[in-house]
């Protein structure tokens, strides 16, 4: 069994965090939220319910 070296490991264990894009909420009537991506022209996300997120 051939034996060598590993190349690219991270030697302190913990994992980077994945880069999440910026997103702006904008409520454009009472009742009404968006979601929008920075960058992202193309597309958004609307809601007529949106929670509060628990951590």
């Amino acid at each position: 069994m051939a034996t060598g070296t590993q190349s690219g490991t991270d030697d302190d264990g913990e994992p980077s965090p994945p880069e999440t894009p910026a997103v702006s909420v904008c409520e454009t009537c009472p009742g009404r939220t968006v979601f929008l991506e920075a960058g992202n022209t193309d597309g958004w996300i609307a809601s007529d319910l949106t929670v509060e997120p628990t951590q």
